[in-house]
């Protein structure tokens, strides 16, 4: 098979990812900032051919033309040329300094949001992103408006993640005790594969979520439609939907298998020994202490790794949650 980059040549794979569809080097361009990432890549990749190519062909011609042959003794060689040393000191720099000059204003481009952004808060914890909007809903997923600035405020609630959207050509270190923040503006409506690009545990190839760049005045219904899903669902699938999306799902099984967090099923009216040799009844006030403070009463047999949801649950989701789990019997 002949490789995409020799098929379709370098003008083509350059056309093909300004119009949307990638290149055999990147994805889709789906942000203003790609273009000129992708400009600045192509750049260096064309230079670096270059000059490979040039060396290596001089490298053989030298080898060819200056080998021993019998009755030819060596020639002395001329200490230098300061010609030729002030080309190849110059033609560098200057390439240097161009790629240093075109790089650094992307690099304030990407690192200075404009005033009008619309600001989503971001937490990354093991194995799940959460993201929260204005007006206090939280989904699994990134939904934007398209055509619009977006601004990320970025936190870790356990270890280092790193949130990598490649066909906005972003990528952001999500620091535990430190909130980063990254600024976009998407400007294909789609949807776009959203990874964590730092490793953070055994489950880290599952942190994946998706980017959803909502057309022109869509992305405000969605918003309204989607934070209203208590009032259009019964408790218990409010809760199902909750223990989906908030990452309950990562630690906590509906099967009875083991996990980093005590199985749900059947959980609801046992009885739970825990660390220190007492015991507790699993009911509502139990849940939602859990939930709340979950290292204030441990299970025996499971560390003490889950983090709080105060100020991250509402009462009434807690509610829904509980109700879920009320279902779930052996």
């Amino acid at each position: 098979m002949i490789p995409l980059a020799t098929e379709i040549g370098p003008l083509a794979l350059a056309l093909l990812a300004q119009e949307g569809r990638g290149s055999f080097w990147m994805p889709p361009q789906a942000s203003t900032f790609a273009p000129d990432v992708d400009g600045l890549f192509y750049f260096i990749f064309w230079v670096s051919a270059f000059f490979f190519v040039l060396i290596l062909s001089l490298m053989i011609v030298f080898v060819v033309r200056y080998r021993r042959r019998a009755g030819v003794d060596p020639q002395p060689s001329p200490s230098h040329n300061t010609a030729l040393e002030i080309t190849w000191t110059a033609i560098p720099v200057v390439v240097v300094v161009a790629i240093f000059s075109v790089g650094f204003r992307s690099f304030m481009r990407m690192a200075v949001a404009p005033g009008n952004v619309y600001e989503i808060q971001v937490a990354g914890q093991r194995w799940k992103w959460l993201f929260t909007y204005p007006n206090g809903y939280v989904d699994e997923n990134l939904h934007v408006p398209a055509n619009r600035p977006v601004r990320l405020v970025l936190r870790s609630e356990d270890v280092i993640h790193s949130l990598f959207i490649p066909a906005f050509r972003l990528k952001k270190d999500v620091v535990p005790g430190r909130d980063n923040k990254a600024w976009f503006q998407a400007t294909r409506p789609g949807e776009y594969p959203l990874s964590c690009a730092e490793y953070c545990g055994t489950g880290h190839s599952d942190m994946r979520a998706k980017v959803v760049v909502h057309e022109p005045g869509q992305f405000e219904k969605w918003l309204e439609s989607a934070s209203n899903f208590l009032e259009r669902m019964s408790p218990s699938e409010a809760g199902q939907l909750l223990y989906l999306k908030r990452g309950c799902s990562q630690c906590h099984s509906v099967d009875g298998s083991g996990g980093t967090g005590p199985s749900f099923k059947g959980l609801f009216g046992r009885q739970q020994p825990l660390a220190g040799g007492s015991w507790v009844t699993v009911e509502e006030s139990y849940i939602r202490e859990s939930i709340l403070d979950p290292q204030a009463k441990v299970a025996v047999g499971f560390q003490p790794v889950m983090p709080t949801y105060q100020g991250r649950l509402k009462d009434q989701e807690i509610t829904a949650l509980i109700e879920y789990i009320k279902t779930l019997k052996e």
